[in-house]
């Protein structure tokens, strides 16, 4: 399968699988960016990236980046729709510094990871009342 991706920036490094067993391939950030304390803040990460049929792209948190920097993608995951692919749609990391101290991220630093991952969409139909079996609600497994 073949990942169409332009950079914004072309003296930036083009993403990689890092080894042969990586899931996923890290992504940099275009400008240095200061993400205050307590506060989100958006990483331009210099890709357009057009995405697949019948997949998504998922942009998490690298795993030394919430111990070195502490920020957080604040979901979890970020996910990119396969129509987000537009000469203005450059992906953006979206982090929370969750520190006391403003955090800056380097012009070419690794800011996240993405992978692509094969989805399904579903025809969405309406049901009646829910299920007379149900488990007791959120939280009932302990």
């Amino acid at each position: 399968m073949l990942l169409s991706i332009t950079r914004l920036d072309q003296s930036l490094p083009l993403p990689r699988y890092e080894t042969a067993g990586a899931c996923a391939f890290d992504v940099y950030a275009r400008v240095e960016t200061v993400v205050g304390s307590r506060s989100l803040g958006l990483i331009p990460t210099n890709l357009v990236v057009c995405v697949p049929g019948g997949h998504v792209l998922l942009l998490c948190s690298r795993s030394s980046t919430p111990r070195k920097k502490g920020l957080l993608i604040p979901h979890g995951v970020g996910i990119i729709d396969q129509d987000y692919c537009g000469g203005a749609d450059e992906l953006m990391a979206q982090v929370y510094n969750f520190t006391d101290q403003p955090v800056t991220v380097a012009r070419g630093e690794r800011v996240a990871q993405a992978l692509v991952v094969p989805m399904a969409r579903c025809e969405i139909v309406e049901a009646g009342p829910g299920r007379e079996d149900n488990r007791g609600g959120f939280g009932t497994t302990g």
